[in-house]
């Protein structure tokens, strides 16, 4: 990471120029680092990201220079056979600003996720600007606009947790402690957290976890069958994104119950499981892409909720630091004692 002057074009149709106030760190932010989404080099990292709209192009009506807004991965086009079925959350032709940032020579950035928020300002689409209490603090928001939103997500939208359920949780960083959060939000009865870092557990525990499991020294399916009279969970989250902890929430789930991928593979990773077992356990294999959130009705709502008392999305705060520390940042979170490092600006 090199922390370098760039030029951030005057918002064209349909765009707008945020100043950005806070990006947390994310995981999704290495993987570009090392090669794992694109080979799109340079990057312009960071995503998870508020600010303060300061420009927006001419056709654009439904943000305005001074809104504070928290920035998504995903404008929706309104036209595809998804957005006209009432389903934008499931948009197939979303879209980010046409225009490109770049360095001073001239060469194009490529912004991760389609933000670029590791930087004072930056170009983004006006569909990925949602309104939000400007009450709220910037480095809390901005966490919404990816790893919270895709575990809160995760529980209520994709699992579509209800109160009573059962609900494993495998895989405690962020994103695994955001659907904790969801799963308690819902009304899980009991909401198993497993990961192999006790720390991470402990931390599990205080976002609502019931139980915990350490899946380096126990069985996670027999434990979590333990947990549920025999039977298994009603649904079970995998925010890791590897075939064997995948594989751990497929046997651990309860018969016509649902597993939820959220954790993130690498291309490279292929899953081996016996067609007559998915035949047999019937229920649901679902994927989780950003939560299957639609930002304009959720993010508002979550910060409200936290305004409220009702979920204390500040927990997932670790620690602020300066742009320059970004390469630290990373390094602390392979260390495994962060959820959040949040990169804030003056």
């Amino acid at each position: 990471m090199r922390v370098e002057a760039i030029l951030v074009p005057d918002p064209g149709p349909g765009e707008a120029v945020v100043r950005i106030q806070a990006c947390g760190v994310c995981h999704t932010d290495l993987h570009y680092k090392q090669g794992g989404i694109n080979d799109d080099f340079p990057f312009l990292l960071g995503h998870e990201a508020a600010g303060i709209v300061e420009s927006v192009g001419g056709d654009v009506t439904d943000v305005a220079p001074g809104d504070f807004v928290v920035l998504n991965w995903r404008a929706v086009c309104g036209r595809c056979r998804a957005c006209l079925r009432g389903r934008p959350q499931y948009c197939f032709d979303t879209h980010n600003a046409r225009q490109k940032m770049t360095l001073l020579d001239g060469t194009e950035l490529s912004p991760a996720l389609g933000i670029g928020a590791f930087a004072e300002k930056t170009l983004v689409a006006a569909g990925q600007c949602t309104k939000v209490d400007p009450a709220v603090s910037p480095a809390v928001a901005g966490l919404l606009g990816c790893g919270v939103m895709a575990g809160i997500g995760a529980a209520l939208n994709t699992g579509q947790v209800g109160r009573g359920d059962s609900v494993a949780v495998i895989g405690c960083g962020g994103v695994g402690d955001a659907a904790v959060v969801g799963a308690r939000l819902a009304g899980a009865a009991k909401i198993i957290a497993v990961d192999i870092d006790d720390r991470k557990l402990e931390t599990a525990r205080t976002m609502g976890a019931t139980h915990t499991v350490n899946s380096r020294s126990t069985d996670p399916v027999e434990a979590i069958r333990g947990l549920t009279g025999g039977f298994g969970a009603d649904v079970v989250i995998e925010a890791v994104g590897r075939p064997e902890t995948y594989k751990q929430a497929f046997y651990a789930r309860d018969l016509a119950g649902t597993v939820v991928l959220v954790g993130v593979p690498t291309p490279d990773m292929r899953l081996d499981l016996p067609l007559i077992d998915v035949f047999g356990r019937g229920g649901s294999l679902k994927s989780s892409w950003y939560g299957d959130c639609l930002p304009s009705r959720d993010f508002p709502m979550l910060v409200d909720l936290h305004q409220q008392g009702r979920i204390d999305l500040a927990a997932f705060v670790t620690e602020t630091i300066g742009l320059g520390d970004v390469e630290k940042a990373f390094a602390r979170m392979h260390e495994g004692d962060v959820l959040r490092s949040v990169v804030e600006f003056a």
